[in-house]
């Protein structure tokens, strides 16, 4: 009888080992996504008792994954709202209409299709080569807002993500000359809705992942998806470009957003420059005029500053998570 192969065992030992090693990476990627999330929530006040939250769906990996997400925390949530799935089906060509109400049927969480055919209204709008996505966001905003009136929801939530909101952030200083990002939590322009965000503290990569290892049946944009060229795509490449080559400089710069001395900026609406006085009293916050200060705290870059989250694993800020803890 011939002795069994040792390498047939050592291959199957290590192909266990592995999916063991897949299975903690997926764990631990599941309950970083729940604790960012609730640490968004909680630090923002996005969602209280009684709410009744639309949750936007695309067919995208970030808005499943805000779904997903959101459901797990109702579970444990110390208090009782409601999640509504919704989705704006703006008749692109060959959309794969059937899907969502399949997944969320399977689900079993209530929802709602609304049909409009902004495709058409933007591609007659818009010249061929331009970008599609200003007039298509307006169209699908007023068509969201209305629906959540129809529904009675309390709370609007989009799946943007830290990576969406660096962007923004870059996008409007670069080509609009405002120092203006997307917030984790607003009122609309209507002044009628509060739209949030909760998945403001976790970076597109986690998300990327999480759908992958959901498997989620995403459903590509044939709409704007096709804009190769759009500025949105050029920022994002640089962002990973930084992750790669500065691992913790994106961290850094979104931890600035909520860190702000308007006193140290040029804005005079944020801050009396013109009635600014001295007290004769020292202030530990006030400007050192003629020092050049070393935002790194002495190191040569400020890239891999403590502030950072290594690797985008831990939170951008430390609070006290009171709507539900993930250990």
């Amino acid at each position: 009888m011939n002795a069994p192969d040792p390498s047939v065992a050592a291959a199957a030992e290590a192909a266990k080992a592995a999916r063991s090693k897949a299975r903690l990476e997926a764990n631990k990627l599941a309950k970083r996504l729940a604790r960012e999330t609730t640490r968004a929530i909680a630090d923002y006040n996005m969602i209280e008792a009684g709410d009744r939250v639309m949750v936007c769906l695309s067919g995208g990996k970030d808005s499943y994954s805000l779904l997903d997400v959101l459901m797990r925390l109702r579970e444990r949530a110390p208090f009782p709202f409601e999640l509504i799935a919704v989705n704006l089906d703006q008749k692109q060509p060959d959309f794969p209409s059937e899907v969502l109400p399949g997944y969320l049927r399977e689900l079993g969480i209530p929802f709602h299709i609304e049909t409009r055919d902004t495709y058409s209204v933007v591609k007659r709008l818009v010249p061929e080569g331009k970008t599609m996505c200003s007039l298509c966001s307006r169209l699908r905003r007023g068509i969201l807002y209305r629906v959540a009136d129809e529904l009675g929801c309390t709370k609007i939530a989009l799946g943007h993500h830290r990576d969406d909101i660096l962007g923004t952030f870059f996008l409007n200083m670069f080509y609009g000359g405002k120092l203006k990002a997307m917030p984790p939590k607003l009122v609309s322009d209507d002044g009628r809705h509060t739209i949030i965000r909760p998945l403001a503290y976790i970076q597109e990569s986690d998300l990327a992942a999480y759908a992958e290892e959901k498997r989620f049946p995403i459903i590509p944009c044939n709409l704007c998806g096709s804009q190769e060229n759009l500025k949105r795509k050029e920022v994002g490449r640089m962002l990973r470009e930084w992750d790669r080559q500065h691992p913790g400089r994106s961290w850094n710069i979104f931890n600035a957003l909520s860190s702000v001395a308007p006193s140290h900026l040029m804005d005079r609406q944020l801050f009396d420059f013109a009635g600014l006085r001295p007290s004769g009293q020292p202030d530990v916050n006030g400007d050192t005029a003629f020092d050049q200060e070393d935002p790194g705290g002495g190191h040569a870059s400020g890239d891999e500053d403590a502030c950072a989250a290594p690797s985008g694993q831990d939170a951008p800020r430390e609070t006290t998570v009171s709507f539900v803890r993930f250990e």
